[in-house]
């Protein structure tokens, strides 16, 4: 398995993580067997970097990762998140990034998980209440106190990256990426790369739509929150398949799937950026690895580009987008 570097503190990772999310919240049905069985295959297969969050579930999430990973917490860069509270029936608390709740949130992680460490410990969403400086200071505590190794933000504007990584080194920035999510580009990217910090893609498959397999909202489970996504809705999701079909097109001429060229593309934006697609079964977890052998030459990203273009894109990635970028 290749590694990445993330950031510049040591943390070395799987070029390929596994998000953990939709195996307990937000896609539909679960199986807690076969989601275990999917981390456990994924290990076998080199995969190091495992991503799950306090809020999913809320709080099963990380307790079916540390049951996956009891006996193999040596093969595994674990992290996970806070900010984003939650009660334990699932309802919505708010964006907390207060620094008692930080030091609360990170012991009941650490318990939920069975684990002494977190190895990148993330502020999921930016507590726009609290200066940020408050809230990393906080976790930096956590760091000199042995409870977490590397310090991680999710979906934060350039401004606040800065003022953060002046208080504690910020060793990953996790923010949605992938062929049809690209603001990042206009400057998160290149802020992350001046300071030196790492860029975790999450959604890397647009929360499954790259696979090509999604025609519309019939295609989801009940329960599934993409039913409720812009970019799922009519209106927007007829110009995004036809962008999708392009992709499709190229995908076959390869030999490869769509899924597996949409995260080809995604590891090809730099040795400093890691994918981290959630599945929730194992052939679906072995076609994902595949994609680390297809290797795309400068005509292929060229012709994807053309093919799908960001501004092309319909929707917008959150019905709310105030809690992202802040």
């Amino acid at each position: 398995m290749e590694l990445r570097r993330l950031g510049g503190q040591g943390l070395e990772v799987s070029a390929l993580g596994l998000g953990c999310m939709g195996m307990s919240e937000f896609y539909g049905a679960t199986n807690e067997g076969e989601a275990i069985a999917t981390i456990q295959r994924a290990l076998d297969l080199g995969v190091s970097f495992l991503d799950t969050a306090d809020m999913y579930g809320p709080f099963t999430n990380e307790r079916l990762v540390g049951k996956a990973i009891a006996a193999r917490r040596d093969e595994v860069q674990l992290a996970t998140k806070f900010g984003n509270e939650r009660r334990a029936d699932g309802s919505w608390v708010g964006i907390n990034g207060r620094p008692e709740y930080v030091r609360s949130a990170c012991d009941a992680s650490l318990e939920r998980l069975g684990v002494e460490t977190i190895d990148l410990y993330y502020q999921h969403r930016v507590d726009a209440n609290v200066p940020i400086e408050e809230t990393v200071g906080a976790m930096a505590e956590l760091v000199q106190a042995g409870k977490v190794r590397f310090l991680g933000l999710s979906e934060a504007a350039t401004a606040t990256i800065r003022r953060a990584h002046a208080v504690h080194p910020i060793t990953a920035l996790q923010t949605e990426y992938s062929l049809w999510s690209r603001d990042v580009e206009e400057e998160i990217l290149s802020t992350v790369r001046e300071l030196g910090i790492g860029f975790v893609a999450y959604s890397p498959l647009g929360r499954g739509f790259l696979s090509a397999q999604i025609r519309g909202p019939e295609n989801l489970d009940e329960g599934d929150f993409r039913a409720h996504n812009p970019r799922f809705q009519k209106g927007n999701i007829e110009g995004n398949l036809e962008l999708i079909d392009r992709i499709a097109e190229i995908a076959r001429e390869k030999n490869v799937t769509p899924a597996q060229l949409a995260l080809a593309w995604v590891l090809a934006q730099g040795d400093d950026v890691v994918p981290i697609p959630g599945t929730t079964s194992i052939s679906h977890l072995e076609q994902n690895l595949a994609a680390l052998e297809i290797e795309l030459t400068s005509e292929d990203m060229a012709r994807i580009e053309k093919a799908f273009p960001s501004e092309a894109v319909a929707g917008k990635r959150y019905p709310d987008m105030s809690s992202v970028n802040r």
